[in-house]
């Protein structure tokens, strides 16, 4: 047999490891999650202690699964949750748990710097927030106990779970992270293409305690995990999860798009090797560094898209298991004109009011299961258009076509309603873990293993095409931006 390439995903809810063969074809994977640790407070953590542990162990578990011979195994890449923030001493351990993407501490730390918002967002293109990495690490270092000293002795990293999966796997030897990771902290200059050492002092946070900023598509060392191959191989690929999406959707060129769909949802448009700044509430960043040059994003967040299907199984308990929603939305009355707006902790992207609250209107007295569990459909179809027509007023350019990936995307009506909406096809692939293939064929690619072009030739969509009358599209897009009116913080 041939050459093997493993894909990691660190993502926010666990580890997966995925090996695919000679083809670029994924013949095993395997899966472990991790604790979501969540106090009083509403603060969210990780052990990463944990979570490297299990990139150990689900990497054992893929390739037994599979069969294959370990030799065989060849090089590895890895996509990892973004923005979430840890700190290391320098033999490898963390000091503190690490913090996730989800959680707001660093409030009070963005409001004391708040009259540099202004400057911050035009060098790093990310609006002034705790979501990003910046706002974390400062609460690290002035929180944890002997953080700050050991930074001022430069014997302190910190960065993003990449790094530290990086600098673990090689043994403290390969101190690095990409650029689609570096442009999610907060702190670098995507301008410059380097830490921007302003923005850093104004966090607090020393820049030469930050990773070397390498390509997505780089060597970063050798890793045998732990004793558990006979021999390193390289690690030669390193995407922030939504960016290893867009790569593996094939979204190479100009003008391309793609959504996921996951607890929440990333939009990104790749607008080429030139940044495009928003004017519309979308933030700019790179999506990759691959062949020593960049390409960069326009890209909307949203805080509620999969976990509002949650919320109606888990919470409501309108449906039994998310599987149920399709059958109900497509029974639902084409009369009622039920909106929810699920703004449960504000609205992200392109509105930015943290202060929002949800909402369900337009019920009437023939209003039942099915229609609230179709609006709750519809308000992700509405929320990820209202990104895509930002991102076209932003960028110049018309999208042509949407492609999509994560687990409600199997969803026939919720698919057909995008298209519907948006007005444009939706692609969506056969295969689903888009972040993990996509740092598995950057490395695949980086080694010399895969022809770019054959892959991504080779991949297989269904494609919903839009069907519903363009007035009838109107209407109801403009009772979406009603009920989103209805929740927005009035000035």
């Amino acid at each position: 047999m041939g050459k093997y390439i493993i894909g990691i995903d660190q993502s926010t809810q666990g580890t997966k490891a995925l090996l695919f063969d000679e083809g670029g074809d994924l013949i095993a994977r395997a899966d472990f999650p991790h604790r979501q640790i969540i106090d009083e407070r509403g603060w969210v953590e990780h052990d990463p202690e944990e979570f490297y542990s299990n990139v150990i162990q689900t990497v054992k578990n893929v390739i037994e699964k599979a069969g294959v011979n370990k030799e065989k195994v060849v090089g590895v890449g890895i996509s990892n949750q973004r923005e979430t923030a840890l700190a290391w001493d320098r033999t490898g351990k963390p000091i503190y748990n690490a913090v996730v993407w989800q959680c707001a501490r660093g409030e009070d730390i963005c409001e004391r710097i708040k009259d540099s918002a202004g400057m911050i967002k035009e060098r790093t293109g990310l609006q002034l927030s705790p979501y990003f990495s910046a706002a974390k690490i400062a609460w690290i270092l002035e929180n944890v106990e002997g953080a700050r000293s050991l930074a001022q002795k430069g014997r302190l990293c910190y960065g993003t779970v990449d790094t530290f999966l990086v600098y673990r796997l090689t043994a403290g030897k390969v101190y690095r992270t990409d650029y689609s990771n570096a442009s999610r902290t907060q702190l670098f200059n995507i301008r410059t293409l380097s830490w921007d050492e302003e923005i850093c002092d104004i966090f607090g946070i020393s820049g030469k305690n930050l990773a070397e900023v390498t390509d997505s598509d780089g060597y970063y060392g050798e890793t045998d995990f732990e004793g558990y191959l006979e021999k390193p191989i390289p690690i030669h690929g390193v995407l922030g999860d939504s960016h290893g999406a867009l790569f593996g959707q094939g979204c190479l060129e100009k003008g391309m798009v793609k959504a996921t769909y996951g607890t929440g949802s990333s939009v990104m448009m790749n607008v080429g090797e030139e940044p495009v700044f928003s004017k519309h509430g979308v933030v700019s960043s790179l999506a990759w560094g691959m062949g020593g040059k960049v390409n960069y994003v326009l890209e909307g967040n949203i805080n509620y898209t999969g976990a509002v299907i949650t919320w109606l199984t888990k919470d409501l308990k309108l449906v039994g298991s998310p599987s149920e929603t399709e059958k109900l939305a497509f029974a639902a009355s084409t009369e009622d004109r039920t909106y929810l707006v699920p703004a449960f902790t504000g609205l992200g992207a392109p509105y930015w009011d943290s202060k929002a609250t949800g909402i369900l209107c337009g019920i009437t007295r023939t209003t039942n299961q099915a229609e609230i569990v179709r609006a709750a459909l519809d308000c992700i179809v509405y929320q990820i258009t209202d990104i895509l027509k930002a991102m076209e007023d932003d960028s110049g350019i018309s999208i042509q076509e949407l492609r999509v990936d994560g687990g409600p995307t199997k969803n026939k009506y919720l698919m057909q309603f995008q298209s519907d909406i948006a007005g444009i096809p939706v692609k969506v692939p056969t295969s689903e873990e888009l972040s993990g293939i996509g740092a598995a064929y950057a490395a695949g690619i980086g080694l010399g293993v895969y022809d770019r072009n054959f892959l991504f030739s080779k991949q297989k969509k269904t494609t919903y095409e839009p069907k519903m009358n363009q007035k009838e599209v109107d209407i109801k897009y403009m009772g979406w931006k009603e009920a989103v009116e209805l929740v927005l913080e009035k000035s």
